[in-house]
């Protein structure tokens, strides 16, 4: 699975680096529905790509996002309001007598104030950090597609519900921002062969047991232990991941453009890290082949998965 991934947020990059089109009426209903009350996740980087805006339509996305910005301020303001009081309640309670709830109540209102200051600063800042373009599943990234006979570059969710199945196929399904690729003409069977995209990654992270990235066995009676591993290739250079993607829409209910990223048998290194799967990049000769898929020749679309781009990947333990 890709459990998290750093991203290519920058639209205007895609136009320089690919010739794309931005879908700004979809990224613009996607900020108002956020200033508007929905839940929708998105990477600072997405924010900071229209922190400049040149059209009527750019100004209108800052607008949103300024909009969302100040509410989530008021609200995070009231929150560290009443973490403070709960973290002073707390330790007068344990000047009088140490107790294990008062000792757990000043623990987790310390965690949450400090996670709320980090979230105001986030807000804040101007400066860019390399964290701002990292995606998690639920949070929205920029998918390019082709529409038209032409690149065009959408927002999606990093999770994919196909169109036609309820909404509740998102808590049944948790795993569907990841397209197995043995799954694909099974599980996946309305979207291969029909609806492709490209993610542009330059670091994956995944979720690994300590000892099977140590190589070693556990002692009897050691609990194993999770780590985060950052992947990045080698030499760097940004990755075209294979991405299914779906149009859903509903009476009564918001559109949602959502996608899933392909993944495969992992390479020798990353196997060796302790994790059985891996995102599958695509080369660049073969772009327009993966987005304009042929439907009645699905063996040319494993042709183009299986002759992937190859790189190195180097790892180390999450920061």
């Amino acid at each position: 699975m890709c459990y998290s991934a750093q991203i290519q947020a920058d639209y205007r990059k895609f136009v320089r680096m690919f010739g794309a089109t931005l879908s700004i009426r979809e990224f613009a209903q996607l900020f108002f529905e956020r200033a508007e009350g929905a839940r929708a996740k998105l990477p600072k980087a997405m924010e900071d790509a229209f922190a400049d805006p040149q059209t009527d339509a750019e100004r209108e996305i800052r607008a949103s996002i300024e909009r969302f910005n100040a509410q989530e301020t008021a609200r995070l303001e009231q929150d560290l309001f009443t973490h403070r009081a709960r973290l002073a309640q707390a330790e007068r309670s344990l000047q009088g007598k140490v107790t294990k709830k008062a000792t757990e109540s000043r623990r987790i209102a310390t965690e949450k104030i400090q996670w709320t200051l980090g979230r105001l600063d986030d807000l804040r800042r101007t400066e860019a950090q390399a964290r701002d373009s990292r995606i998690f599943p639920g949070h929205y990234a920029p998918v390019m597609v082709m529409e038209n006979g032409a690149r065009v570059v959408k927002p999606m969710r990093y999770q994919c519900r196909i169109a036609g199945k309820p909404a509740s196929h998102d808590a049944r399904y948790p795993g569907t921002y990841n397209a197995r690729r043995d799954s694909l003409e099974g599980f996946w069977k309305p979207l291969f062969g029909y609806s492709h995209g490209v993610l542009v990654v330059n670091a994956f992270y995944e979720n690994v047991s300590r000892a099977k990235m140590e190589g070693r066995v556990l002692a009897e009676g050691e609990e194993d232990e999770n780590v985060v591993l950052e992947f990045r290739p080698e030499p760097p250079h940004d990755m075209l991941v294979a991405c299914l993607w779906s149009h859903w829409s509903a009476p009564g209910e918001p559109d949602l453009l959502s996608f899933a990223v392909i993944t495969d048998e992992p390479p020798p290194e990353v196997a060796a890290a302790g994790h059985d799967r891996c995102l599958v990049p695509i080369k660049h000769e073969n772009l327009d082949a993966w987005l304009n898929p042929d439907s009645s020749n699905l063996a040319a679309l494993h042709a183009i998965l299986e002759d992937r781009d190859r790189p190195y990947y180097e790892h180390r333990l999450a920061a």
